[in-house]
């Protein structure tokens, strides 16, 4: 029975979902190692580079770990990953190392631990867990309040670091996650309504000045083109300088010139698309476009609803952060800190995609009940 079982998971595994990882995470090294190359400060050209090849092993090992093991099993462990979650957020408000002004990483010798890249996959297993309970009957809007609070939690602990970019995330998988379990449009739209109308109190009282000059740039980056507005303007000339084919890799002229600060990191896409030009960029977007395909079609498939939710968490999250990241590039969104997924260097993060991915080919091996 375990050889019959065994084949049956090989069988059902995705590997066109596997092959577009890998084809992203190629695509971000090579992207990573022509922005970093000849770095100011670092005599390695490929020091960037293989800190992050080798955390993407690292990753590629948890992700198949992860899709080994049965996915009901977190659905019982969501109780103990969700208060391990809040532990480590209200740790790192005490213990964390600043990080221009936000208290986000926890030092762990050559590894700097990020509890907010962890606590977005983390609240994806809680509330799939809390929403397959519901099984789609979420008549009545107090039937959203256990899973407002349950989110409330954690995203304001995060926001207290302060992170606004892993806030949003942790909004969109919700209202996406709400929909799919099936709450009710007018309750969603009254969601939304009242987030809305709460953004005064966020703006006189909680946002911090830089993360309102963020979002007075974004209207109109040329209202401080030396200082806030200059990281977004270097973008645009960038990605514009480009062109239809681009100017080839190693050759973007806002790395060598130094003009784009993060350029390695939240502003990846820009030399990506100033070296690729329109026709990389369009060719990146359909890998994205088919990662997300895929991850969807799997959804349709799991066999049950928390398999189903699982997956639809995961394709909002990086629906979200492709959508957002690439438009802040572009300044159609305002800018957030959002990395790019398989782009942008940051280990924490490259580490939650790839078992992201892993929790997502867990539900494509499960798809049919075994029976014994």
């Amino acid at each position: 029975m375990k050889a019959k079982l065994d084949r049956r998971l090989v069988r059902n595994f995705d590997f066109v979902l596997l092959l577009t990882v890998i084809a992203l995470q190629a695509v971000g090294s090579l992207t990573l190692y022509s922005a970093t190359h000849s770095l100011e400060g670092f005599s390695d050209p490929f020091h960037f580079v293989r800190r992050q090849l080798f955390f993407a092993a690292v990753g590629f090992v948890l992700m198949m770990v992860i899709a080994l093991i049965d996915y009901i099993n977190f659905k019982n462990w969501a109780i103990y990953l969700y208060i391990f979650n809040l532990l480590l957020l209200g740790l790192i408000l005490v213990v964390g190392e600043a990080e221009k002004g936000a208290m986000r990483r926890i030092q762990l010798g050559i590894f700097e631990l990020q509890p907010s890249e962890i606590a977005k996959l983390i609240m994806i297993v809680v509330l799939a867990r809390m929403l397959s309970e519901k099984e789609g009957k979420l008549p009545y809007f107090q039937d959203l309040l256990p899973v407002l609070a349950a989110t409330a939690l954690p995203m304001g602990l995060i926001f207290l670091q302060p992170d606004l970019g892993t806030s949003l995330v942790f909004l969109a998988v919700l209202l996406g996650m709400l929909y799919v379990a099936g709450a009710r449009g007018r309750h969603l739209a009254a969601l939304v309504g009242g987030g809305l109308a709460t953004a005064p109190l966020f703006w006189f009282f909680l946002l911090k000045p830089y993360q309102k000059n963020r979002l007075l740039v974004f209207i109109n980056p040329e209202m401080d083109p030396i200082n806030e507005g200059f990281q977004l303007l270097q973008s645009m000339i960038g990605i514009g300088s480009g062109g239809l084919l681009g100017k080839g890799l190693l050759n973007s002229t806002q790395v060598r010139l130094g003009y784009l600060p993060e350029h390695y990191t939240d502003m990846i896409f820009s030399v990506f698309g100033e070296e690729m030009g329109y026709v990389g960029a369009v060719a990146l977007l359909l890998l994205y476009f088919l990662l997300i395909y895929r991850i969807l079609r799997i959804s349709t498939r799991a066999k049950d609803q928390f398999g189903v939710l699982l997956c639809c968490g995961v394709a909002v999250m990086f629906t979200f952060q492709v959508l957002v990241n690439i438009g802040m590039t572009i300044s159609i969104m305002p800018v957030t800190g959002i990395p790019l997924p398989f782009m942008s260097y940051g280990n924490n993060a490259l580490l939650v995609n790839l078992a992201a991915i892993g929790l997502v080919l867990n539900v494509a091996m499960r798809r049919h009940k075994i029976q014994f």
